[in-house]
C-alpha cells in the first residue's frame, strides 16, 4: 500500500474518530443530567391496587404526571397537585393516549374519607396520590412523574414557543393570567393583542393553562392543560439534540419520579417515535355538586365512568370494574 493511500486512510479513520467523539459527548452529558434527578424512595408495597380483571392492560404502560404549583419546591408532598393526568403507552404500537382526571374530582382518599382527588397528593405525596388513582379507577400506576409548573414557562421559551388558538372569551383572561406569572418569574410579559391561531411565548402559554373563568371552568381548563402538553409534544420531537439537553437542564431541578436514569434514557431515546394518539378528561360523564357546602366534580357513576376509562385507555369493551369500585360507586350516588 503506498503512503498516499495509508495517509487517507488514516485521515478518515480520524475524522470517524472525531464524529464518534462529538456524538458521544452529548449522549455522555444528557446521562450525566439525567442522574441528578432526584429518584423517589418510594414503597411499591404501600401503593394500593384493587383485584383488576382487564387483560388488555399488560400491553400499556401507565404513568402519572403530576403538576405542581411548588414556590418552596418541595415536589413531596404537602403540596397540592394543581394537574393530574395519566399518560398510557402501548408497548407495541408506541401510541401515547393522555387523560386528565379533575382535580376536584370526589373520591375515597385511603385514611382521609371522600374529598378531592388533588387533596391526596398533599396527604400523602405521590404514594397516597398513586394509591388514590388506583383504588378510584382500577388502575395499576406505580410510575410517575411530578413537575413545578415554574418550569414550564421556560421550557416552551427553549423551544422557540408553541402554537395555540386563543379564543375571543379567552382573550382577556390568558392576558391576566400571563402578567401573574411574569411577575412570579420575573419575566417579561408581552400581552396578546387579537384572538385566533398564534405562536406564544411561555409566559402566555402558561397564563393559557391556568384559565379556568370561561364556559366549561375547570373542565376547560384541564383541556388546555391537555393541548398544552401536546404542543410541547410535538415541538420537542422536532427540536435537536442542543435544545433537548437545554430543556433537559431547565426540568432537571424541578422534576421528581420514580423512574430511574435507565428509564428516562429510554423514553428520551423513543420520543421521535412516540404517537400522541388521543386525549380526554376524567370523569367523562360528570357533573358539578355540592356536598357538606363544598364543590366538587361528581361522576354520574363512578362504575360507568370507569368503564368508559378502560375502554378510552386500553380499548376494552364493557370493561366490568371491580367490587370496590363498584362499592365506591354506590357509596358516592347516596351522597347526592
Amino acid at each position: 500500500m503506498s503512503k498516499k493511500r495509508k495517509k487517507s486512510k488514516a485521515k478518515i479513520i480520524f475524522i470517524l474518530e472525531i464524529l464518534l467523539i462529538l456524538l458521544l459527548i452529548p449522549v455522555v452529558y444528557i446521562y450525566l443530567q439525567i442522574e441528578k434527578v432526584p429518584s423517589a424512595d418510594i414503597d411499591l408495597n404501600n401503593i394500593s391496587q384493587n383485584e383488576i380483571n382487564n387483560p388488555d392492560m399488560k400491553n400499556y404502560r401507565n404513568i402519572a404526571f403530576f403538576g405542581v404549583d411548588s414556590r418552596a419546591n418541595d415536589l413531596k408532598k404537602n403540596t397540592r397537585s394543581d394537574s393530574i393526568m395519566i399518560m398510557s403507552i402501548n408497548k407495541k404500537t408506541k401510541k401515547v393516549k393522555l387523560a386528565s382526571i379533575y382535580r376536584d374530582t370526589y373520591v375515597n382518599v385511603e385514611g382521609h374519607g371522600y374529598t378531592k382527588l388533588n387533596h391526596a397528593y398533599s396527604y400523602g405525596g405521590p404514594e397516597l396520590a398513586l394509591s388514590t388513582i388506583n383504588t378510584n379507577f382500577d388502575l395499576n400506576c406505580t410510575e410517575f412523574v411530578t413537575v413545578n409548573f415554574s418550569a414550564l414557562t421556560n421550557v416552551i421559551d427553549l423551544l422557540g414557543g408553541i402554537t395555540l388558538n386563543i379564543e375571543e372569551n379567552e382573550l382577556k383572561h390568558v392576558n391576566n393570567y400571563a402578567r401573574d406569572v411574569a411577575k412570579i418569574n420575573g419575566t417579561k410579559y408581552n400581552k396578546i393583542t387579537s384572538p385566533g391561531e398564534q405562536v406564544v411565548d411561555g409566559t402566555q402559554a402558561t397564563g393559557y393553562s391556568r384559565v379556568r373563568y370561561t364556559a366549561g371552568g375547570d373542565f376547560r381548563r384541564a383541556e388546555r392543560q391537555r393541548t398544552v402538553v401536546e404542543q410541547v409534544f410535538k415541538k420537542a420531537k422536532k427540536s435537536n439534540i442542543t435544545t433537548l439537553v437545554s430543556i433537559m437542564n431547565e426540568m432537571i431541578p424541578q422534576i421528581y419520579t420514580s423512574l430511574d436514569t435507565k428509564e428516562m434514557l429510554n423514553y428520551g431515546k423513543d420520543i421521535f417515535f412516540y404517537e400522541l394518539n388521543d386525549q380526554t378528561g376524567f370523569p367523562i360523564e360528570n357533573q358539578a355538586g355540592k356536598i357538606g357546602g363544598t364543590s366538587y366534580v361528581l361522576p354520574t357513576t363512578l362504575e360507568s365512568n370507569v368503564t368508559a376509562l378502560h375502554k378510552f385507555l386500553f380499548g376494552t369493551e364493557n370493561y366490568e370494574p371491580s367490587n370496590t369500585v363498584k362499592a365506591r360507586s354506590q357509596e358516592i350516588d347516596s351522597k347526592f
